[in-house]
């Protein structure tokens, strides 16, 4: 399935929100951000139109940013209802940069994409999480549920960018065809 990668964003930059000598930040920067940061934060919507936010570790592979849950946690559930996601990451200071991702959280479960998000997730959470690959699935020992595994396929993401000058970039993706 493609991911961003695949898809170049049209990139401009908010000229209402940025210094006047602001340029737009380039998907690469924002790229190596999602793919460095090790907590992100993910908002999706209860079936009774809450909101819900709550922190998640995440990978960023085939040019996506992905993330796994328990079937019972509050987010699956969200999910199962309304696959409409924001993913943040960034800093916490006035230098730096700030990434906002919309999109759509769709469920993985090629075997092949498995097996390297279990091997992403060990090497950048120095296997903190204790994912394995069998029989075709993504688990977690002394877990008694499979965990769910999703890909955030982005339709639009922003970027903050902090420092001496400020800017607000917006990316939009082109819908997968």
């Amino acid at each position: 399935m493609p991911g961003m990668a695949e898809r170049e964003p049209i990139t401009d930059v908010d000229s209402d929100f940025s210094s006047p000598d602001a340029a737009p930040t380039s998907w690469a920067a924002a790229r190596q951000q999602l793919d460095h940061a090790m907590t992100y934060w993910i908002s999706t919507v209860r079936p009774d139109g809450r909101p819900h936010v709550t922190t998640i570790a995440a990978v960023w592979l085939d040019g996506a940013v992905h993330f796994v849950t328990g079937k019972t946690e509050r987010k699956a559930r969200n999910l199962a209802d309304n696959g409409r996601v924001v993913i943040t990451t960034g800093c916490n200071g006035w230098d730096g940069l700030d990434i906002v991702v919309e999109g759509e959280a769709v469920p993985v479960t090629e075997a092949d994409r498995l097996r390297r998000l279990v091997d992403a997730f060990a090497a950048k959470y120095d296997d903190f999480f204790g994912f394995r690959f069998a029989d075709g699935r993504l688990l977690q020992p002394e877990t008694p549920d499979e965990p769910l595994v999703f890909e955030v396929r982005a339709t639009k993401a922003f970027g903050f960018a902090k420092g001496e000058t400020f800017s607000q970039t917006r990316w939009r993706f082109p819908a997968s065809s």
